[in-house]
């Protein structure tokens, strides 16, 4: 459904009723197309006190094949290392930094600050590290113009590591994500043949594919590469190969709750998946005290009983490829609760505590990512159902003032995808243009 308002807001006119009036002014997001796959304009990188990675992460900025500067006049992104800020005086060298340079921060751009884990043993550092939280989402609040700021821990010797996301963020695919912490560990990234398609030679199967977001993740799958098995209920079968027949895809009609998904889905990928992609989810929204059993049931079996079912055993019978990527999505529901949807949010946090467990002992022992999206409003036929004013909250209550598009879950996706993305493990992010719910 279309933003009207975020149109009107583009015209002369709304420009200047909304600045009169003080109401949202959001800006149109520039996405990823074929024309426009990168930013356009120099990269700065500045650097906050006597970082030790300085050299190195020049070296992975420049590889990425944007202009990277010490000084520019109107930079389509920031990256400050912020790594060896160890006290709360330190906390100056990043005021200092980006205090000149932030107002001519191009629409659209992004700022990147790299930091480190608050340590356990240094409560000093941990307080500076810490705040540079809070001071990346507060940023994400001021910039406007739609552009946006992210905070990314590296862990000791984890530089090389960061290259998948740095190439993420300083790119128009991130372009609903803001205010986000993701933290990068010390895992050897797999090398990619070809950044323009880092998925070629990789088989992945996305259930709820059908329509909307499950079949906007297939799409960008197979833009990058990726062999592509679609999966939705029977009930879904024709606009099910619709949309795989368009990808050049494999279509499975397939109930993801029943009891022998895992072996159907087995059977389906001979050579194995090397990315799995949990999409599949209903709701059945209705508060407590009116919510029959049955409606609860369903919701937590289909959002998260068959995520852990197919799971554990598409993991036990190595279907899921050694260095495989599994991506499932929770929602900001599950973050920041819902009213009318405790089914929903219980079955959503549910996943992120799936995430937050496995993926340590997944990488362990079967060399696999396991990480998770948490999507806020993103414009779909499910949204666009939802009552007017209801709608409009959800779109505005972000620092981006609009609602998102299922590409920016898909891209999101791709981006734990990738086999340079090793070292990401264990992460939820949410694609929500930083709404106002929750953390």
């Amino acid at each position: 459904m279309a933003d009207r308002y975020l149109h009107f807001t583009s015209t002369a006119t709304g420009r200047f009723l909304t600045r009169r009036t003080g109401l949202p002014q959001p800006a149109p997001l520039r996405r990823w197309t074929l024309e426009s796959q990168s930013l356009t304009g120099p990269v700065l990188h500045l650097t906050a006190g006597d970082s030790t990675v300085t050299d190195r992460l020049g070296a992975i900025l420049a590889a990425t094949g944007l202009e990277v500067r010490a000084s520019a006049d109107r930079p389509a992104a920031v990256v400050l290392d912020a790594t060896a800020v160890d006290t709360a005086a330190g906390l100056g060298h990043v005021h200092a930094a980006l205090h000149p340079v932030i107002r001519s921060l191009a629409p659209g751009g992004r700022v990147v600050v790299l930091g480190v884990r608050p340590s356990p043993d240094d409560h000093h550092q941990a307080a500076a590290q810490q705040a540079l939280e809070g001071f990346v989402r507060s940023l994400g609040m001021e910039v406007g113009k739609g552009a946006t700021v992210q905070l990314l821990r590296l862990a000791p010797g984890a530089v090389a590591g960061a290259e998948s996301t740095l190439r993420f963020l300083l790119s128009p695919r991130s372009a609903y994500i803001s205010g986000q912490v993701i933290e990068v560990t010390s895992a050897a990234p797999d090398p990619v043949a070809d950044w323009a398609a880092p998925l070629a030679g990789r088989i992945a199967l996305v259930t709820g594919a059908a329509r909307g977001i499950g079949a906007a993740v297939a799409q960008v799958l197979a833009r990058d590469g990726a062999h592509v098995i679609c999966l939705d209920i029977p009930q879904a079968r024709e606009d099910l190969v619709r949309t795989a027949d368009r990808l050049g895809a494999a279509a499975l009609a397939l109930d993801i709750t029943a009891d022998d998904a895992a072996a159907r889905i087995s059977a389906a990928a001979p050579d194995g998946l090397d990315i799995l992609v949990h999409n599949a989810g209903i709701t059945r929204d209705r508060r407590l005290a009116n919510m029959a059993a049955d409606r609860w049931a369903s919701v937590i079996d289909v959002n998260l009983g068959s995520v852990l079912r197919t799971t554990d055993a598409l993991l036990k019978t190595g279907t899921v490829n050694r260095g495989g990527r599994i991506v499932a999505t929770a929602s900001i529901a599950g973050i920041a609760g819902n009213n009318g949807q405790t089914n929903y949010a219980a079955s959503k946090a549910g996943v992120i505590g799936l995430v937050r467990s496995l993926a340590p002992r997944a990488a362990a022992e079967h060399g696999v990512t396991v990480n998770a999206v948490a999507p806020g409003f993103i414009e779909t036929k499910m949204t666009a159902a939802v009552p007017l004013f209801i709608r409009e909250a959800g779109r505005r209550m972000n620092s981006l003032s609009q609602g998102g598009l299922p590409v920016d879950v898909a891209e999101t996706t791709a981006w734990f995808a990738q086999p340079a993305s090793s070292a990401v493990n264990g992460q939820v992010v949410r694609v929500c243009g930083q709404s106002l719910l929750g953390a």
